[in-house]
């Protein structure tokens, strides 16, 4: 498994050089299409507590119930280096349904999930429907906090 070692924001930009500019190129569209998402590392959820492990970038941030009693934050937009490309998550829906879902065929990833795409460089992507879909996925969030709760309950 590809794991980033990272421990900070600053780090994980540096971590794979031929890499950086892809994900200052999504920053800088994330930024302007959904300025209320503020940029921060996360670290994933510690080791023997349930919820993924996942370094990566995160837009916004929620708090939801892992467990009873047991909370976590996660971030509303989510990027992430792999081996091979960049994977984008994004925990917002629309109508109940995934909002990356609602995109599909549009976004001119190498590949796309309910709630996530993927991409090998920047320029892969459509970024005017990239940009949409972020201002989106801001809108729903500030509209309704809830949103993203519901979508990683599984309600």
């Amino acid at each position: 498994m590809f794991r980033v070692t990272a421990d900070s924001l600053e780090a994980y930009l540096a971590f794979d050089p031929d890499r950086t500019a892809d994900l200052e190129k999504l920053h800088a569209v994330l930024r302007k299409a959904a300025p209320s998402l503020k940029r921060h590392f996360h670290e994933g959820t510690p080791a023997g507590e349930a919820g993924m492990r996942m370094k990566m970038i995160g837009y916004g941030q929620f708090r939801y119930a892992i467990k009873p009693g047991k909370t976590t934050l996660w971030p509303v937009i989510g990027v992430a280096l792999q081996k091979n490309y960049i994977s984008v998550y994004v925990t917002v829906t629309r109508s109940g349904k995934p909002l990356v879902s609602c995109y599909a065929g549009e976004l001119g990833a190498l590949r796309s999930g309910g709630n996530n795409f993927s991409f090998e460089t920047f320029e892969d992507l459509n970024a005017p429907e990239v940009s949409a879909l972020f201002a989106e996925a801001a809108d729903i969030f500030k509209a309704d906090k809830e949103n993203p709760v519901r979508y990683m309950q599984g309600e």
